[in-house]
């Protein structure tokens, strides 16, 4: 869409969505590409990055993040800054410090817009923008993708730059894109991909050779409901016909025990955000603890009590852990799951001190595995489920090709929510 027709339905819809924290007019960049909007944790010169907090954490960055400029130096037009669970660390979505979006598949009730990238999952869902950029540290593109019904890629850490992205867990942390189709995203992966002279080691992502790859033949594992832990019936049920429609595309999927290092990972990946982020925010915590969400606090604060050894160790935990599950996972193509366990709760029933929603996606962050969430259908309360493929480690062009050949067999495309309760 136009940068003009994506301002027009933001004015139009985003009073209430308030999924933009600013909007760019005009739009930014000079091109005719798709337009996209910013998680605010991403600089954008000139414009402050507020990271879902009311002190910004960069009042006036002097330079773009770099997959920002990169997409604009492609043609891509940006609209606007999204908002972002306060300094990410959240998968609900819900931000007590500056507010939370709506999900937009129930204008009656408020319900999680998944976290931490909120606002641009309600961006791209709501049809704002063409695409969005997010970031994930355990789970914060696909989650909030998966409960809105849009699309969520996650490559592999050394892809994409993190250049001028503020951290919550470095060794954690990914830059992926939200988009209501699969070739979008791609697409969006492909611009931002690349070398950058820091950690981004990695040839760019080929979006197209992706794309155009057949999937017939390949191997899929996938969990069994029984080894899933608790998972909503509604989202079971669209799980298990999201295989059946998977296997319409000439993939064999084999249904497994989950390997010890996905079942542990939710704990320890637990471990290295809170403990990581505490070292890099312990400062901001101290002076601003007061006007921050006191949830984010408190588990920002839980990494205090994790010592330097405890941290040593839980890193070299993490590299066994990997070793072992890239050696079972090179017996697939691979992983399938559903995204979220359960669909979007209201705000006002949401129990922060769990975390539901990311128990099924922090593997890909810990393990190091490319990821992406495709809407598989709607609940009979209208709320949408989502199916997470999981590739081999570096593997994002199988990731995507997969989540191609599901997207055409998997009866949502072109699905949107009823934005009709949200005008005004």
């Amino acid at each position: 869409m136009s940068p003009e027709e994506a301002l027009t339905r933001i004015h139009r819809y985003d009073g209430r969505l308030k999924a933009f924290v600013r909007l760019f007019e005009p739009a930014l960049g000079d091109g005719d590409g798709p337009t996209f909007a910013i998680k605010d944790l991403f600089d954008v010169a000139g414009a402050p990055t507020g990271g879902g907090a009311r002190v910004p954490l960069a009042a006036h960055p002097g330079s773009h993040a770099a997959v920002v400029q990169r997409l604009l130096d492609a043609g891509w037009r940006a609209v606007g800054k999204t908002h972002t669970v306060e300094l990410a660390y959240g998968g609900w979505g819900t931000n007590r410090a500056v507010g939370a979006p709506w999900n937009p598949w129930d204008a009656k009730t408020h319900r999680a817009p998944g976290g931490s990238s909120s606002g641009s999952a309600v961006a791209v869902a709501a049809g704002l923008c063409d695409a969005a950029l997010g970031s994930d540290t355990g789970g914060s593109v696909r989650i909030p993708a998966a409960v809105c019904g849009v699309v969520g890629l996650k490559p592999g850490r050394g892809l994409v730059s993190l250049v001028g992205v503020h951290p919550l867990s470095p060794p954690l942390d990914t830059v992926g894109a939200l988009a209501r189709d699969v070739a979008t995203a791609a697409r969006m992966l492909g611009v931002i991909s690349g070398p950058d002279g820091a950690e981004a080691v990695r040839a760019a992502f080929d979006a197209e050779a992706a794309l155009g790859l057949d999937v017939a033949g390949r191997r899929l594992a996938a969990i069994p409901l029984e080894h899933l832990g608790e998972v909503d019936r509604e989202v079971g049920r669209l799980y298990l016909a999201a295989l059946d429609r998977l296997r319409k595309t000439g993939v064999t999927v084999q249904m497994v025990r989950p390997h010890r290092a996905l079942e542990d990972s939710f704990a320890t990946n637990g471990l290295l955000m809170a403990a990581e982020g505490w070292r890099i925010w312990r400062t901001r915590i101290e002076t601003y603890g007061a006007v921050m969400d006191p949830w984010i606090v408190k588990r920002f604060e839980a990494g205090r009590e994790v010592s330097d050894e405890q941290l040593a160790q839980a890193h070299a935990r993490r590299a066994e852990d990997q070793q072992q599950f890239h050696a079972w996972l090179a017996g697939y193509d691979g992983l399938v799951t559903p995204t979220c366990p359960i669909p979007s709760p209201p705000l006002d029933q949401i129990d922060e001190t769990t975390s539901p929603l990311s128990r099924l996606t922090r593997a890909a962050n810990y393990l190091d595995l490319p990821g992406i969430t495709v809407p598989c259908g709607l609940t009979q309360g209208g709320l949408p489920a989502a199916l997470q493929i999981l590739g081999r480690p570096r593997d994002e062009a199988m990731v995507v090709a997969l989540g191609a050949a599901f997207e055409t067999v998997s009866g949502w495309n072109g699905r949107m929510p009823d934005l009709s309760g949200f005008e005004g």
